[in-house]
């Protein structure tokens, strides 16, 4: 099929803003909760009529400091509940808020403020602040910066006093679904970041659409979930409003590293992540039970769960199958569930393919996991997978309101609700994305018969050999890092004679593998040169090859002594590889590996 379109569910009348989805709930349900936060470790929630008091205070503080309406405020912090709080208080004062990534660089902020226009911006603690102090050069416009930790919400509670609630009713109420409500950039992989331009109609009337589809089993009355992903990027920023608009509460965690603990006492109904947080969880579970020597019964259980879910596409389990399974939750399941909180049924995955393996390994196990699609320029979805007809492998269907076409030449388009307006002060570039009305992804893809739409790979990022043989880097890396010890690959070849891959170790899986295998400790440099991990990782490879051709296969690969992270800017915000400046810093590395080939080709 080469276009599928869902009609809208949904219609929003054109006076509806953001600001109206919580205005309308402090007012119609003032006690509801809709979010909470950690206080000396203990839950605290906050009700709809007191985020609305809170967000009208800071709307207040904001106007008193001479913010306009269609003004851009920055906000720079780590996820948290003040981020939404501020987000919201910023759509109160008609105004646009501009997320900035916490991990920002001086450069990079100094960009996305500047290219803004941002008039005044909200960091979290004295080192964004300082990263501030050093872009504010480069950015004119700034005039106020305020300070999470150092009070920002009490001064700026204290300087709006003299404002009346009627002025900032008044801001609000202007703003129309056709009004910018908030410009998000790009993560950067090839190049400059560029800001997109979203509309308060790209999020109300996605999300009540949204709301129209997975209501009743995701985001029924008594459902919740915890952010962990960073409110800079659009996915938890669409979830932030969603959670909103279907009075869901939500909780914040600003440190991952305590995820395990907070899931235990916080207790999601749902959750979302990027496929790294699901590989994590389960190579976690996996080498904690070779600790224990019950790796066998892990694995037996995993295959049993995987089986299981399988079943469930193909008319249900038999009964012997129903026996093991549920002997494999007692010993093994069970705990998995357990770590997630003890109450999550499904959750939302997206960033990029989960993979059929662990989608139907944790169905199994009791959580669904609805794989979504979508880009920045998308609000986030495009496409999510329904409760009601969960297809693994894919990304569901396009929501209510939105139409996608395939391309001749295999890429998918986009139209609908929640298709952006374009791109902040960069005319051509936004000429470049549409064509006709269609927004190009830069994905390529499929859709089945039924609407469902199938992920196959990223334009940009397809590898022609020399031999004239197409290979879809993603298909081999997201394979490759199913092992424990990979935390991340990319696949090279481009006009060469074979596919190669450069590989990552995980760091914080390594002593616990190494000590699994009855191998001593040794640094991340030493085992990149192991013959025992090196065996490991070609018999990943071998694994990974068995599903592609000879001609896509990775004939080689290479381990680096430095893992891709944000930190040292070869991960974006969203973990997602930056391709180009890996090609680009590893580039001799690459020609290397291919010359020593043909020298031992040659010799042969």
């Amino acid at each position: 099929m080469d276009e599928y379109a869902v009609p809208t569910l949904v219609t929003t009348p054109p006076e509806m803003s953001i600001s109206d989805l919580l205005a309308d709930r402090a007012a119609s349900e003032p006690g509801r909760t809709l979010i909470e936060r950690q206080v000396d470790g203990a839950w605290q929630p906050i009700s709809a009529l007191e985020m609305h008091e809170t967000a009208t205070a800071i709307a207040k503080g904001l106007i008193a400091a001479g913010v306009e309406a269609g003004d851009r405020v920055g906000i720079m912090s780590r996820t948290r509940a003040e981020w939404t709080l501020f987000d919201f208080g910023i759509w109160y004062a008609g105004a646009v808020p501009v997320p900035v990534y916490e991990t920002s660089s001086a450069d990079q902020t100094a960009w996305i403020l500047s290219d803004s226009a941002a008039k005044a911006v909200l960091v979290e603690n004295a080192g964004h602040e300082a990263v501030i102090a050093e872009a504010r050069a480069s950015t004119p416009a700034l005039q106020h910066v305020w300070q999470l930790d150092g009070g920002a919400i009490a001064a700026l509670t204290a300087a709006g006093s003299g404002v009346s609630d009627d002025e900032v009713r008044a801001r609000y109420d202007a703003v129309r679904t056709s009004d910018l409500a908030t410009i998000i950039y790009t993560s950067g992989t090839t190049g400059r970041p560029k800001g997109a331009e979203l509309t308060h109609g790209n999020f109300v009337e996605l999300c009540r659409n949204a709301i129209g589809v997975l209501g009743s089993q995701v985001l029924y009355d008594g459902s919740r979930t915890l952010l962990f992903m960073p409110l800079a990027h659009v996915f938890a920023r669409f979830v932030e409003v969603l959670c909103i608009a279907a009075g869901a509460p939500q909780g914040y965690i600003p440190d991952t590293k305590t995820l395990v603990a907070d899931m235990g006492t916080f207790r999601p109904t749902f959750i979302l992540a990027v496929p790294r947080v699901f590989e994590k969880v389960f190579n976690s579970a996996e080498q904690k039970a070779a600790a224990a020597g019950k790796v066998k019964f892990f694995r037996w259980a995993a295959r049993v769960s995987g089986a299981y879910s399988r079943s469930l596409d193909t008319g249900g389990p038999g009964l012997a199958l129903k026996v093991q399974h549920k002997m494999a939750d007692k010993l093994v399941l069970h705990k998995i569930r357990e770590a997630l909180g003890g109450q999550a049924e499904f959750a939302i995955s997206g960033g990029a393919p989960l993979g059929e393996r662990l989608g139907h390994f944790f169905r199994g196990v009791g959580l669904t996991v609805l794989e979504g699609y979508g880009l920045t320029e998308t609000t986030a979805p495009l496409s999510v997978g329904l409760p009601v007809k969960s297809k693994i492998g894919t990304v569901g269907p396009p929501l209510p309101g939105v139409s996608i076409r395939i391309g001749t030449d295999g890429e998918i388009l986009a139209k609908g609700i929640p298709v952006f307006r374009g791109y902040h002060n960069n005319m051509e570039a936004t000429a470049a994305a549409f064509t006709d009305g269609w927004f190009h992804t830069g994905d390529i893809g499929e859709i089945g018969s039924d609407g469902y739409v199938r992920i196959t790979g990223r334009k940009k990022e397809i590898i022609v050999t020399s031999g004239g043989k197409n290979v879809v880097p993603s298909q081999l890396e997201d394979r490759l890092r199913a092992h424990p010890l990979i935390s991340q690959c990319v696949v090279v070849g481009d006009q060469k004679p074979f596919v190669a891959a450069l590989i990552t170790l995980d760091t914080e899986m390594l002593p616990t593998w190494l000590s699994n295998h009855s191998l001593p400790e040794m640094s991340v440099a030493e085992a990149a040169v192991n013959p025992d991990v090196l065996a490991s990782l070609q018999a990943a490879v071998d694994r990974t090859n068995s599903r592609v051709s000879r001609a896509e296969s990775i004939r080689r690969f290479e381990v680096l002594e430095t893992d891709f992270t944000v930190d040292n800017d070869y991960l974006t915000p969203s973990l997602k590889v930056k391709r180009n400046f890996v090609l680009r810093d590893f580039g001799d590395l690459i020609e290397n590996l291919y010359t020593k080939a043909a020298k031992e080709r040659a010799n042969d």
